[in-house]
């Protein structure tokens, strides 16, 4: 079995991620483009607004990170908009800089006079919306998108084609559009778009087939997290070979939020082994700043960027957490800019205790000592409903020393 499970004071997640039976359905290596549009989707979270300064920031931060391409916004919400996509694009970035648009010529225009590289072009497809909000059929979607996607190709720009509530469309309504495209006019790559979060893993894999024998085309995987599996659903659609991820930072998005890029740079390199070429080092001063910008705080128990992730109350294995982290840990603290950490409450053991006086520089106590001092700090903790401070832990020790 390979060793791309482990490695030495970094990881050690599970080796069954890479039986060669494992990786004949999920082969491992493969390069999968990470597209973040924390700029857009992000700032569609109700009540966030970032101010051209704090996209410029972001941006940069993503940059530093590593992401592939940056969703840097719509330049038709806002002049505001436009002005910060324009700096965004003059700034020499490595990542490539594409716009959102609609299936019009103006939005394809702005996104060139923006700089931009590429451009996203969303057009509906889920049947509730073509029923009841727009009333167009498959064959409207059709007519509108060939002349935009001719337009945006002729003009440079690399055209992702964006059928959005894909999930909910009906199935002879999503093939026609499909042959209709490719016949008439091929874009560059396709998004799978589950946005209403409502796909179960198997049906993303279904259609990612679907989409790459229709089209042979590179694949875009965009979903929602309103049943909490838009991590799973977009590793299932890589798992099936599409090409490119899309993200948004902490999580952000509509509703519920989009797959977290954090949570999706992880993965891909640690448990499918399909390196990112992402600074891992670098995501939590990126969730922090992102954190910050958008008023939205980070869950303390929040996957890979959380502030308690590696914080153990629990009195077993409690020395290990500092001495060996990936015995208690799948990612050594270190590697997400963590450190292991030590707290006292409820759940606490002896060990708790005894570790706890080293730390503190408190010394030792004999063993009966040790256990008064841990049924304290165990009904305090109980009492409060809560952590035992250092400051409380001091107290009772002196007190009962």
């Amino acid at each position: 079995m390979s060793e791309a499970y482990r490695k030495d004071n970094a990881y050690w997640v599970s080796p069954y991620n890479f039986k060669p039976e494992v990786l004949a359905q999920r082969p491992s290596g493969r390069k999968v483009l990470i597209h973040d549009a924390t700029l857009r989707d992000g700032e569609q979270t109700p009540g966030v607004v970032f101010r051209k300064e704090d996209k410029v920031a972001i941006a940069r931060a993503l940059d530093g990170v590593g992401v592939d391409r940056i969703e840097a916004g719509m330049p038709a919400v806002s002049p505001e908009d436009f002005e910060a996509i324009v700096e965004i694009s003059s700034l020499g970035l490595k990542s490539r800089i594409f716009t959102f648009a609609r299936a019009m010529a103006e939005d394809i225009d702005k996104a060139l006079a923006c700089g931009a590289h590429g451009v996203v072009i969303e057009v509906p497809i889920g049947y509730p919306k073509l029923q009841h909000q727009f009333k167009w059929t498959w064959e409207d979607v059709f007519r509108k998108s060939v002349p935009i996607i001719d337009y945006a190709r002729s003009k440079g720009l690399y055209t992702v084609y964006f059928p959005y509530d894909s999930t909910r469309a009906r199935e002879e309504d999503l093939d026609s559009l499909l042959e209709g495209i490719m016949r008439e006019s091929p874009p560059d790559s396709i998004g799978i778009v589950d946005t209403m979060g409502c796909a179960t893993p198997e049906a993303i894999a279904y259609l990612t087939r679907k989409y790459k024998e229709a089209t042979r085309l590179p694949v875009e995987i965009h979903t929602h997290n309103d049943f909490g599996m838009a991590l799973a659903t977009e590793l299932a659609a890589v798992g099936e070979g599409a090409d490119v991820v899309h993200s948004c930072v902490n999580g952000l998005g509509e509703r519920t939020g989009n797959a977290a890029l954090e949570e999706l740079v992880m993965a891909l390199d640690l448990l499918y082994g399909s390196p990112t070429g992402c600074d891992i080092g670098s995501l939590k001063d990126l969730s922090a700043l992102v954190a910050e910008l958008s008023r939205v705080p980070v869950a303390r128990n929040k996957p890979v960027v959380g502030e308690e992730n590696f914080t153990r109350e629990s009195g077993i294995g409690v020395n290990l957490v500092v001495e060996n982290p990936l015995v208690m840990f799948a990612v050594h603290p270190g590697m997400v800019g963590r450190k292991g950490k030590v707290v006292l409450g409820k759940k606490s053991g002896k060990l708790s205790i005894t570790y706890k006086l080293a730390e503190l520089g408190l010394g030792g106590l004999d063993d009966d000592r040790c256990g008064a001092v841990l049924l304290e700090v165990k009904d305090l903790g109980n009492e409060k409903r809560t952590l035992v401070t250092d400051e409380e832990f001091i107290a009772i020790v002196k007190r009962l020393r």
